[in-house]
């Protein structure tokens, strides 16, 4: 099967993390509660785009926090396959509008954590704290992310990303 997942002509590893729209909910909402139960109040929740897009806007509307912004970076090229090192994208989030909030990031995986870093290392320089979330997390991840829901060293497959793309249909 063709996914956004793999780069052309690219196989999934068989023995994979399935991820399921119904789990995705239940598993947002125990971070969330997680989120609330140690204390911290994020300002804003800074979804890592594009797979920290649905768990950051989930958690944002478990969380009751109506300031959302995201970070667009590129990293994955597919199973295994990175740029060099993670590219931030434009549009590029307004430093200037999260001087001294609490932030929390979101992403769906802490994988090799590059990406997570890069985020988390500039919102420091803006805000007055950041802690981190994500679905899945990695032994091999550089970033040890404040909440998390599972730990896993399998490829993941989540709902959002198990498609192709839809085409144009004549």
């Amino acid at each position: 099967m063709t996914t956004t997942e793999t780069a052309p002509g690219q196989e999934l590893p068989e023995d994979r993390e399935v991820l399921e729209w119904e789990t995705f909910g239940a598993a947002v909402r125990e971070m969330a509660q997680a989120v609330v139960d140690s204390g911290f109040v994020p300002d804003v929740v800074v979804s890592v785009a594009r797979g920290g897009l649905p768990p950051g806007g989930a958690i944002a509307y478990a969380l009751g926090t109506k300031a959302v912004g995201t970070m667009n970076v590129e990293f994955y090229t597919g199973v295994g396959s990175t740029l060099p090192e993670p590219l931030l994208l434009p549009p590029l989030l307004d430093t200037a509008a999260v001087q001294g909030l609490r932030a929390l990031v979101v992403d769906d995986v802490a994988d090799s954590g590059e990406t997570l870093a890069l985020v988390q290392r500039l919102l420091t320089e803006h805000c007055a704290q950041v802690r981190t979330a994500v679905l899945y997390a990695k032994p091999r991840s550089v970033v040890h992310p404040d909440y998390v829901w599972r730990r896993t060293d399998r490829w993941i497959t989540f709902p959002w990303s198990a498609l192709p793309p839809v085409e144009a249909t004549r």
